[in-house]
C-alpha cells in the first residue's frame, strides 16, 4: 500500500535528499523544508521505495501537499 507523504507546514523545499526508485527506511530523511529560517526534516514513515518526489527544491509547500509518496 503506498504512503503518501505531506507537508506538515507552510514552509520552502531547502533540498532533496532522496530521488524516485531509492528504497527507504523508516526515519530516513527524504527532503529539508525550511520555514521562518528553521530546517525541517521530512521522513520516511515506513519502509519502502520512493515512486514519486512531488516537489522541487525552492518550491513552497502549504500544509497538506504532497512531497513524496512510497510504495
Amino acid at each position: 500500500m503506498a504512503q503518501t507523504i505531506r507537508a506538515e507546514m507552510v514552509a520552502s523545499v531547502h533540498s532533496i535528499i532522496m530521488a524516485q526508485g531509492d528504497s527507504v527506511v523508516v526515519g530516513d530523511t527524504l527532503a529539508i523544508l525550511e520555514s521562518m529560517k528553521m530546517e525541517i526534516p521530512v521522513l520516511a514513515e515506513e519502509n519502502g521505495t520512493i515512486s514519486e518526489i512531488s516537489v522541487a527544491v525552492g518550491d513552497v509547500v502549504r500544509e497538506g501537499d504532497i512531497i513524496a509518496i512510497i510504495i
